[in-house]
């Protein structure tokens, strides 16, 4: 007898690994803005540990993205952490 629970399934948690290039430009902005946020939070970040969020942030603020999804996939930006 299948029990029906409140709690569906967890999705898959494993972390993806992603390898990217950028620009030199693109690159000290990252780093820029690494800076503004140890001085918004007073602690520092690794940017590999910022990246992810920001990006989950980004998809989440899309809304045509979003529309296109319908609703489906919000990443939990604020919570995104590897």
């Amino acid at each position: 007898m299948m029990v029906e629970l409140k709690l569906g399934k967890l999705p898959e948690r494993v972390p993806v690994k992603l390898t990217i290039s950028v620009l030199p430009d693109l690159n000290r902005r990252l780093l820029d803005y690494a800076a503004a946020y140890a001085d918004a939070y007073g602690q520092e970040e690794p940017l590999m540990d910022l990246i992810p969020a920001m990006l989950a942030a980004f998809l989440d603020g899309d809304r045509a993205f979003a529309k296109s999804q319908g609703g489906k996939g919000q990443t939990g930006a604020r919570d995104a952490r590897p």
